[in-house]
């Protein structure tokens, strides 16, 4: 007798629950905090073989949020984003690998402004659970780390006293939660 393989699970990310953050300094001593508003996504996981998982993300790059209008709409314009030309982040895996126990990493390529780099996501599973609605949930977090210049984003301003305003490393923190597609 042939058993059946295990069906891959699919989620859709819950946006009401869950957060795309990035931090990056700012006149190279302190750190500026922002975050997307409007991103969407689904990850095939695969709890037995976490390698045949997979992760799709877009991200509205106009949704940029760091509390500051006039900043924000800087970061929106051709010197950083050019949100008109190039409307979305987006992210897809091409490999998932098991790091132990509930962490893996998540290898795959990452677009923005129209150029594409191979990224890299330290993620694990937070839990998992059903939600009072009676939908069975999975949570996630995962972090990674670019430069900027290399996706194009190179405005920058020297500084007095030496160096620069914007860091070139963004650091990038993702909690999701996300609901099983039946």
């Amino acid at each position: 007798m042939v058993s059946a393989a295990p069906a891959i699970a699919t989620w859709q990310i819950d946006t009401g629950h869950s957060l795309v953050e990035f931090a990056v300094k700012h006149m190279m001593f302190t750190t500026t905090k922002g975050r997307f508003g409007e991103f969407s996504g689904s990850i095939a996981y695969d709890e037995a073989n976490v390698g045949d998982s997979t992760v799709a993300v877009e991200i509205a790059a106009a949704s940029i949020d760091t509390r500051d209008e006039k900043r924000d709409t800087h970061l929106r314009s051709a010197d950083f984003f050019d949100a008109e030309t190039f409307p979305t982040i987006t992210f897809a895996s091409n490999r998932v690998e098991s790091t132990g126990g509930a962490e893996f990493k998540v290898y795959g390529d990452l677009t923005i402004r129209g150029v594409t780099r191979p990224s890299v996501l330290d993620a694990e599973v937070t839990g998992r659970g059903t939600s009072p609605w009676g939908q069975d949930v999975i949570g996630f977090s995962a972090t990674t780390k670019f430069k900027r210049s290399e996706f194009g984003l190179e405005w920058n301003a020297a500084l007095e006293t030496g160096g620069v305003l914007v860091g070139d490393e963004v650091k990038i923190a993702l909690e999701i939660e996300a609901a099983k597609q039946i």
